[in-house]
């Protein structure tokens, strides 16, 4: 027997219940560390019975997931500026401000201690975006970088910084993480 694939409505009660959840989430955050935010408090804020929340999302760990997907899918667009190395500072600086956003950051280190999904739900686009990237830049006939290496040497320390330090990435920063890095997959290769 083959299971069907779970379908969601892009409308109707199922689009506001997941809208007022992941809003009362984000407030949730803004407000209260973390370890605040049950399933119980999401319901009562989003205006829901607790019942609906857990059918859904079933832990308060899959919810962070979800918002965290919902979140950083999509907020930073790709450049395209004709060269990898314009492509990357230019990204990389988008998403150091993206970074500096004081809710971004609440809501990548609730999902993120939640389990180890989380670290996925806040990066996986990122991911998709350095490939394309990277993969236009193959497709102009340039060299290119590994993916992973470029994940490894650009997100490691924007994050790290993001998370665990008080001194906030800049654009300059950035550059200078992009320009060492070119240098050092070109040294490489």
């Amino acid at each position: 027997m083959v299971d069907a694939p779970a379908q969601v409505r892009p409308g109707g009660r199922s689009a506001k219940v997941r809208a007022a959840v992941h809003h009362a989430v984000a407030q949730l955050l803004a407000e209260e560390p973390a370890e605040a935010l049950t399933i119980p408090a999401v319901a009562a804020r989003a205006g829901v019975h607790p019942t609906t929340v857990y059918r859904r999302w079933g832990s308060a760990a899959q919810l962070l997931g979800d918002v965290a997907t919902s979140r950083f899918s999509g907020d930073v667009v790709v450049p395209d500026t004709g060269t990898l190395a314009g492509d990357l500072e230019r990204w990389l600086g988008d998403v150091a401000t993206d970074l500096t956003d004081p809710d971004t950051l609440a809501l990548m280190r609730a999902t993120i201690g939640s389990g180890p999904e989380g670290g996925c739900a806040c990066i996986g686009d990122r991911h998709e975006q350095l490939s394309a990237m990277i993969e236009r830049e193959r497709s102009r006939g340039g060299r290119t970088p590994e993916v992973e290496s470029a994940v490894d040497f650009l997100l490691g320390p924007l994050y790290y910084r993001a998370i665990f330090s008080a001194q906030p990435a800049s654009s300059d920063w950035a550059r200078e993480l992009v320009a060492t890095f070119l240098a050092a997959s070109e040294a490489l290769a």
